[in-house]
């Protein structure tokens, strides 16, 4: 399984890409699938209560060719209806291959993935049985196909097909069973969708305003200038001359038409277990890069910070066992993802992954140090490790110095504060759109604290003069790669500062002791 998201990421790189050139990094729709498909529920959930008002059991077919010819109420929301779930779909799979290619489909992530499969299983069986409710003959051709798989199973003593023989009219009972499964599948999947946002913090459930009114405003017109394709009726003795389809939902029917029953079972089961297996075969050991984050006690000053940061509801304030008044963080691992988001949070440095503390993320700066001693030292580009490898190729052309970070959400303050006292004219960080972080809020934490006073935040006495924040994604290198060396630029030109000496960096810079903070 691991094999198939070297491929996957470059899928999703490749998509990303193309959308960040047409619509920019702030607006790509590629960053925000599961979003988008959110938003297509809410689409789906409105023009289906107009729709159900209009539909008559008794006439399926003759009820929908009514909606069609109404061009105020009806064709094009129909149309929209239909628009909206293939989107969903569409939606739903690029948000489950993006998780997947960005290793956050195992561990605390788990539930997230699992339920999010339920929700697209209910999404497509829903697809079905509305194409079967407007019963044309693309409706028929489905519903044929549903009743030879279902007959396969002993589950009904007469075989579900002969209701589509022709002795009698198809009973009103099935086109109540299919809006039954149409609408109480959809309220199900308000369920669905609370337990698969249940572990996160803060969840976004809706895309940027902008963003969702121009998906919805696109819809609309497109239903309007392009409206659905309606079938000729179903007709159990006769041969339609053509039969609309829709390749997107439907795209497996071809291939079942012309494998039995047994074989599209056994493939569809695998499928099915092949993605649930997903977390087990993709998961990591708890240790290196992927370790749970760690509490320090003696540092611990129960500030509270860390709680409210971590995107995951992984932390918790605890009584201390140790005499000490203040509380204690506390940190779940079977929740923790490793983003390393407390490390950042933490001003006394005492919580973080193993090895990605503000402490640990400090030492090699200070003994090695990163900007040498010179007339004229260069500014450090501070780099996500997701940022594209062309970006970092294009990086190391100029006079810059390249730090990488597992995440800028995990980046502390005072390593900002360190490379400036070096002597470094400036000091850009590079991140991941705020709405691709694969720590959730690392881009929106970081930006708080360094400009908003956010624990644990930058000195005031740094000038934010010499820091600048970007965005580096797939798609936008060249533009990316101008802003760094216009924020270069602007840099050399300020005021040049005189690095301090390294024992007035350490008393600046360093951590508290151990004894100083449990005093």
């Amino acid at each position: 399984m691991r094999l198939l998201e070297r491929p996957a990421r470059r899928s999703v790189a490749l998509l990303d890409g193309l959308a960040t050139r047409a619509f920019g990094t702030a607006w790509n729709p590629f960053h925000q699938t599961g979003t988008v498909a959110v938003a297509m529920l809410l689409v789906l959930t409105v023009t289906g209560l107009d729709l159900v008002f209009f539909y008559r059991l008794a006439a399926p077919y003759a009820s929908v060719v009514r909606l069609q010819t109404d061009p105020w109420l009806g064709a094009w929301i129909r149309t929209l209806h239909r628009y909206a779930s293939g989107l969903f779909v569409a939606a739903g799979a690029l948000h489950a291959l993006r998780l997947f290619a960005q290793e956050r489909s195992w561990g605390p992530r788990t539930l997230a993935w699992i339920s999010g499969l339920v929700i697209f299983g209910a999404g497509l069986i829903c697809a079905w049985t509305g194409y079967v409710m407007v019963w044309d003959t693309f409706g028929e051709r489905l519903a044929r196909e549903g009743a030879r798989l279902f007959d396969a199973l002993p589950v009904l003593s007469e075989p579900l097909g002969r209701i589509f023989a022709g002795e009698q009219p198809v009973p009103s009972a099935f086109f109540f069973v299919n809006l039954f499964v149409h609408i109480a599948l959809p309220l199900g999947l308000g369920v669905g969708l609370w337990l698969h946002v249940s572990r996160v913090a803060r969840p976004t459930l809706l895309p940027p305003r902008r963003l969702l009114w121009a998906i919805v405003a696109a819809l609309v017109v497109g239903s309007v200038v392009l409206p659905a394709s309606l079938g000729p009726s179903a007709d159990p003795f006769g041969l339609a001359p053509s039969t609309p389809s829709d390749l997107l939902i439907a795209w497996w029917l071809p291939i079942s038409e012309r494998l039995s029953p047994g074989v599209v079972w056994a493939g569809g089961l695998a499928a099915a277990l092949a993605a649930v297996l997903v977390p087990r075969f993709t998961r990591r050991r708890r240790e290196a890069s992927w370790a749970p984050s760690q509490v320090d006690s003696r540092l611990c000053t129960g500030c509270d910070q860390c709680t409210q940061d971590c995107p995951w509801e992984a932390i918790t304030m605890v009584e201390r066992d140790d005499g000490r008044a203040t509380l204690l963080a506390r940190v779940d691992a079977s929740r923790c993802v490793s983003c390393g988001i407390c490390a950042g949070s933490c001003a006394p440095m005492g919580i973080g992954p193993p090895g990605r503390t503000g402490r640990d993320q400090l030492a090699p700066l200070r003994d090695d140090g990163l900007v040498p001693p010179g007339p004229t030292p260069a500014s450090v580009a501070i780099c996500c490790e997701r940022v594209p490898s062309g970006h970092l190729t294009a990086l190391a052309g100029l006079d810059a110095r390249i730090h990488r970070v597992p995440c800028v959400g995990n980046l502390h303050s005072s390593v900002v504060e360190l490379l400036l006292r070096q002597g470094a004219p400036g000091v850009v960080i590079c991140g991941c759109p705020p709405r691709d972080c694969v720590g959730r809020e690392g881009p929106k934490w970081l930006e708080q604290r360094l400009f908003a006073g956010r624990e644990a935040e930058l000195q005031p006495r740094v000038d934010r003069r010499r820091i600048a924040l970007l965005t580096l994604a797939p798609g936008n290198r060249a533009e990316a790669v101008a802003a760094i060396e216009a924020h270069f630029r602007r840099f050399a030109a300020l005021e040049p500062t005189e690095p301090l000496p390294a024992g007035e960096l350490g008393a600046v810079c360093d951590p508290v002791s151990v004894e100083e903070a449990v005093s």
